[in-house]
């Protein structure tokens, strides 16, 4: 059980730091000077993404999480 409640822990917390990092892009789009290209925020972005979506798909094949029943 802890190991699941860390688990999505993890997940909440990449979740996050992918929305920061859009957040630092618009920042850097609207203001124009910054030290850090945009492309960097949005990079970590789209890096963080897919490791969440791998984290996912590995939680589920361990089945250490388990999807939600078909509808009908």
């Amino acid at each position: 059980m802890t190991g699941l409640l860390l688990f999505k822990s993890v997940l909440v917390l990449l979740l996050l730091f992918i929305i920061f990092n859009l957040g630092r892009a618009l920042v850097v789009l609207v203001k124009g000077d910054s030290k850090a290209p945009m492309s960097r925020y949005l990079g970590r972005r789209v890096l963080f993404s897919v490791l969440v979506i791998l984290l996912l798909l590995l939680a589920l094949g361990l089945g250490l999480m388990t999807p939600n029943p078909r509808p009908y």
